[in-house]
């Protein structure tokens, strides 16, 4: 079952020093290591990518369980040797978080922790539920108290009112209750328990190292700590992992067509990564091949728009055999939370993070390539770049489709007015934009880089509605706004 809406969302939190999709978040778990909480923060650090504005850790040594959590990035807050004693335990759960639902504020870092009757609970998870709220508000009318505006409390409330007996009971009665996007890791004095969505939006991998489980947003996490890849979870599963490292498997959901998120092969997964079999970097590179059959181009020089789109930019490159040059090079040490307190230094931060590279561009024909375009104002920054460096010609090519339409599931894609592609014809952002010609991947080319012959509107393989509005779940919370709004401008009429 699709479902398909024209919706507009409220513009997430938009950092004006990057105009991409925010990195959702990243989860880790590890059960029976002799140093979990070491283990944890080199495991967050292989997810950084998926979140930089909070992480955090909570261990269990048998006893009791120590939580930390910190505003900023995993290396400015979990060094030094006394780490052990702040988070003694053989079991952990991590996460890096980038907020998506409820605001940047300690109490909405995660793990999230609870007393509850059976005993402790850590929980973290990576998406955004479409029925948060509405959940929210039963749960505020029946007498709950939350702490945060985290939808994860939300979880956590629920299985503190399951009428089960046993803790995973409860866990699975609340996650029965949920809607949208998920991959959950929670943590309890026994057990360590892993949980993804029906559709499998969200990716959650199982590795194993030395003997101890872990569960993991992406592989990159596994190949930092030197673990082994054991399988994917699989969409709709639940894990329950054992003290003595034994594994349960439980699918409590009816089946339904899985649908993964692409957008982790666009952007947001680390091109190392293989996530749900496939090697991200391959993926993209393909993205670039289909691109460069798709929209070809007259040029002198390939450059990637640095640094997600350099694989893409490969594979054009390799299809046409155009050379590829680095004809904008990247600065890594600029802080994301640079202040612009000026227009004029507002127009000089593109300059902070991207420098052009005029031995390369100066009296070429460029053609640029990024994984996406979004609201097109750093495109615009890096074309004027690479024209004052003397190129005479720039081209632009998107190794995505079109993203027209709003996220609802972790990613922060804007209100749909903000959105370029959704607002103007190709021509009118070739004009926008200042370019001799711009092409964007089809959704058919996408789904071909990803190994299928195209898309199948009746059965999608994948999470793609930032490009087709086909939403793969019901948006409850939107729905019944919508359903509100109505109401109220129907009632305001009568009056």
């Amino acid at each position: 079952m699709t479902f398909s809406h024209k919706a507009s969302w409220p513009e997430l939190l938009i950092d004006p020093f990057e105009d991409k999709p925010k990195e959702e978040c990243g989860v880790f778990g590890v059960m029976g290591a002799t140093d979990a909480s070491s283990l944890a923060v080199l495991g967050l650090h292989g997810l950084q990518h998926r979140g930089q504005e909070a992480c955090g850790i909570a261990a269990y040594d048998g006893k009791k369980f120590s939580t930390e959590r910190h505003l900023g990035l995993v290396s400015e807050n979990f060094s030094g040797k006394n780490l052990r004693d702040r988070l003694p335990g053989s079991a952990a759960i991590g996460h890096v978080r980038y907020s998506t639902q409820g605001e940047t504020a300690l109490r909405n870092v995660q793990p999230l922790y609870a007393d509850l009757k059976s005993g402790g609970l850590a929980i973290a998870h990576n998406g955004n539920f479409t029925n948060a709220r509405s959940l929210r508000q039963q749960l505020v009318e029946n007498g709950s108290i939350f702490q945060s505006t985290s939808d994860t409390e939300v979880v956590l409330q629920l299985i503190a009112r399951s009428r089960r007996t046993k803790l995973i009971d409860r866990f699975i009665d609340a996650l029965k209750q949920i809607e949208g996007a998920y991959a959950l890791v929670a943590l309890t004095n026994k057990k360590l328990i892993g949980a993804r969505d029906p559709y499998g939006i969200r990716p959650l991998v199982l590795g194993e190292l030395n003997g101890s489980p872990l569960l993991v947003s992406e592989t990159c996490a596994l190949d930092i700590i030197d673990a082994t890849f054991v399988r994917n979870i699989d969409p709709g599963e639940v894990v329950i992992i054992n003290k003595d490292g034994t594994i349960k498997s439980i699918r409590p959901f009816a089946n339904v067509q899985a649908r993964p998120c692409i957008f982790e092969f666009v952007y947001f997964a680390r091109p190392d990564s293989y996530v749900d079999g496939r090697n991200v970097y391959q993926v993209r590179k393909e993205m670039g091949r289909q691109l460069a059959r798709e929209f070809p181009a007259d040029v002198d020089v390939i450059v990637p728009v640095p640094d997600s789109g350099v694989p893409a930019a490969l594979g054009f490159s390799q299809e046409t055999g155009i050379p590829f040059e680095l004809g904008i090079i990247r600065n890594h040490y600029v802080g994301r939370t640079f202040i612009q307190p000026t227009q004029d230094v507002r127009d000089l931060s593109v300059r902070m993070k991207h420098a052009a590279n005029r031995s390369v561009l100066e009296g070429k024909r460029v053609l640029l390539v990024d994984d996406s375009i979004v609201r097109g104002t750093t495109s615009r920054k890096i074309i004027r770049l690479v024209r004052e460096a003397g190129a005479t010609e720039v081209h632009f090519r998107s190794a995505s489709p079109k993203i027209c339409h709003p996220d609802f599931y972790g990613i922060n894609l804007s209100d749909p007015k903000k959105l370029i592609a959704a607002t103007h014809t190709i021509k009118e952002m070739e004009k926008e934009l200042a370019i001799e010609s711009l092409g964007f991947l089809s959704v058919d080319g996408l789904y071909k880089a990803m190994g299928e012959p195209g898309r199948d509107p009746d059965n999608p393989k994948f999470s793609d509605h930032y490009f087709t509005g086909d939403y793969p779940t019901r948006l409850y919370d939107y729905d019944h706004a919508e359903a509100d709004k109505n109401l109220q401008l129907s009632l305001l009429s009568v009056a």
